[in-house]
This record gives C-alpha cells, structure tokens and sequence, in this order.
C-alpha cells in the first residue's frame, strides 16, 4: 500500500509538473514574441537576447515535458534527465556566445538602440512572474527529486535576473538617453548564461531551499551542485 500510495504520489507531482511546463512554454512564447518584435524596432540587443532566452526556455520546457512523461519508468526517466539538461545547456552556451560576439561588435562600432517601452513592459511582467513560476517547479523538483525540473526552476531564475539587466538598460537608455547602455547590460547577461549552461552540461543542478525530515527544524540553504547518476542499462 505504501508504495502504491508514492507511485500515485509521483503520478501527481509528474503532471504538476506537466502544467508547469506548459504556462512556462504559453508565457515564453508571449514575452519572446514581443521582446523579439520591439528588439527588432529599437535595434536593441538585451531585448532580443531575452527574447532568444524565452524561446530557450520553450525548448526546455518541451524537454521537461517529455522527461514528466516518463516519471513513472525510471530507466526511460533517467536517460530524459540527462537529455533534457544537455538540449538547455546547449542552447545557453551559443545564446551567450551571440550576445557576447555582437554586443563587442556594436560598441565598437558606436551603434545605439532606440527607445522601446513595449520592452520595458515585457521585461517587467517577466520579473514579477517569473519568481512565482520558479518557486512552483522547485517544489516538484524536490519533491521528485529530479536535477532537471531544478534546473529547468534555475533557468527560469536566470529569465528573471536577465529581465532585470534589461530593464534597468532600457530605462536607463529611456530616461538618461545613454545609447551604449542597451550593449553593455547585454554583456551582463552573458555570465548568468555561460554558468547555467555549464552547470546544465555537467548534468548539476543547485536547490535552493533543502526542507529537514525534523518537522521543527525547517530551513533554507544553497545546497552545493550534485552530480545526476548516469542512467543503468538494463542486461
């Protein structure tokens, strides 16, 4: 009965997770499809790097989908892990090397970008929502002990810490009319990308909040990276 009550469990928390997954994909491809339109009319670099980012984050989030799929076969569930980290991992490496080449290149060659308040917008709703949505995969993450839902819950921080570089780019650029401002906050991303991505590739994921069995001693920590096992191959 246990057992059968934790397979139910998992089942549970398995499709909690499928939702998850599925408001992150409808908002990425919303707050993609507008920063990429406005980064397109103001010629501004942040705001298509976090645009390029919400479509990452679509790629992600299909990848977790399909890793939920398979909760309830651990062989099949392990061998999704490890894809899934590497498909984000993969995407945040060459999205950091593409801001990281054209923002040189643009200050450089003096380009400034236009005013856009539909992207300072978009960026705003992005870090108000995106702590929520964070904070709801940890969760499962946790409690399904998976690397991937983790680190899936990290990439949607690191959506939320780009929104803000960009934002305080845009508004700066918007109120003090500093044109380089938009290149430079797109340099500040590429770090927060280049560690997801490696942690990601590495197959590591870091928790951000590890609850006690001891029912009077809950707490939070930043637990250091573990390794995921690589899957078994039944003989």
């Amino acid at each position: 009965m246990a057992t059968l009550s934790s397979e139910v469990n998992r089942a549970a928390l398995a499709r909690r997770g499928h939702y998850l997954e599925l408001i992150t994909i409808a908002w990425a491809v919303t707050e993609g499809v507008i920063a990429l339109a406005a980064a397109a009319r103001a010629h501004s670099l942040s705001l298509a790097g976090f645009g390029f980012d919400s479509l990452i984050e679509v790629v992600s989030g299909a990848a977790l989908m399909w890793r939920m799929s398979h909760e309830m076969d651990p062989h099949r569930r392990h061998r999704a892990e490890h894809i899934s980290l590497r498909i984000a991992g993969i995407c945040l490496l060459l999205l950091a090397g593409y801001i990281c080449v054209a923002a040189t290149m643009r200050l450089r060659g003096h380009e400034d970008a236009a005013n856009t308040w539909a992207g300072i917008a978009v960026t705003a709703a992005s870090v108000i929502f995106m702590p929520l949505l964070s904070r709801a995969k940890r969760k499962v993450g946790q409690a399904l002990d998976s690397g991937a839902m983790m680190t899936d819950a990290q990439q949607t921080d690191f959506c939320m810490y780009m929104a803000l570089i960009v934002l305080f780019g845009l508004t700066v650029h918007a109120i003090f009319g500093i044109g380089w401002a938009d290149s430079v906050a797109s340099l500040f991303l590429v770090p927060l990308l280049l560690r997801a991505g490696i942690l990601s590739l590495r197959g590591e994921a870091c928790c951000s909040h590890h609850v006690s069995h001891d029912h009077h001693h809950d707490h939070s920590e930043c637990c250091t990276p573990t390794r995921l096992a690589p899957p078994t191959v039944p003989r």
